[in-house]
């Protein structure tokens, strides 16, 4: 036996480890984690080099421990990544990566954790660019940039959105839920609100053009009743 057969294995933590998060607190807080998710995947549907997702675990631990350091964000963006499916989000295993935007929705029984614990964590521990928050009840909302290690808060805009240079884009409320808008004030359109404005556009463009045809044999008619009227009175309409 070698010496190096005496060495035992090392066996390091896995990176795929399964997300451990409660369930979500209500529908609500379901509606808008896929709206957030859904509309972002949809704007940057051309880039593959971020990773966005919801209620999903988060493993931090320095030690590379599972059982320890873990939280789950109900909404979170990491930029400069690989965009891929993962079972949870293990520092660690993505070159020490964490998010580079946070937004929590609060509920009766997590809003002070949101607003103290949570918030004290993305700033001193993940460092965390931007973060916000958001009450689908009462719509408060919150942002925060990270400013030499202190988070400031976000003054709105005239509209009361909140800007993230992160995303390049607002956070703001538009029918009661939190959306996205341009830098130009747009909203940014869901999957479905994406669809049906595309679906008007084609059946608008159809009726232009049935518009036009029906125009077109007007005055088609209108060129042929004058011609006869022409020629009844012994004149060539070809010669005027």
């Amino acid at each position: 036996m070698t010496a190096l057969d005496m060495i035992p294995d090392v066996t390091y933590p896995p990176t795929d480890l399964w997300s451990d998060e409660p369930p979500l607190a209500s529908d609500l807080h379901l509606q808008q984690i896929i709206i957030l998710l859904s509309c972002l995947e949809l704007l940057w549907r051309e880039r593959s080099d971020y990773y966005a997702s919801g209620n999903l675990t988060i493993y931090y631990n320095a030690e590379q421990l599972k059982k320890r350091d873990f939280c789950g964000p109900d909404f979170f963006v990491v930029l400069d990544t690989e965009k891929r499916p993962r079972k949870s989000w293990v520092v660690w295993g993505e070159q020490g990566k964490y998010p580079d935007v946070i937004v929590e929705i609060l509920s009766d029984s997590t809003a002070n954790i949101d607003r103290k614990n949570k918030k004290t964590l993305y700033q001193n521990t993940f460092r965390t660019p931007n973060y916000f928050w958001f009450d689908p009840n009462t719509l408060e909302l919150q942002g925060f940039r990270l400013i030499e290690g202190q988070y400031q808060a976000i003054s709105p805009n005239e509209q009361g959105y909140l800007w993230s240079e992160q995303l390049g884009l607002y956070l703001g409320i538009f029918d009661r839920k939190l959306r996205y808008f341009t830098a130009d004030g747009q909203l940014v359109p869901t999957p479905q609100e994406a669809e049906l404005q595309q679906r008007q556009a084609k059946e608008q463009a159809l009726l232009e053009k049935e518009q036009a045809l029906l125009e077109k044999e007007r005055e088609r008619q209108a060129k042929e009743k004058l011609s006869q009227k022409l020629r009844e009175l012994g004149i060539d309409p070809d010669t005027i």
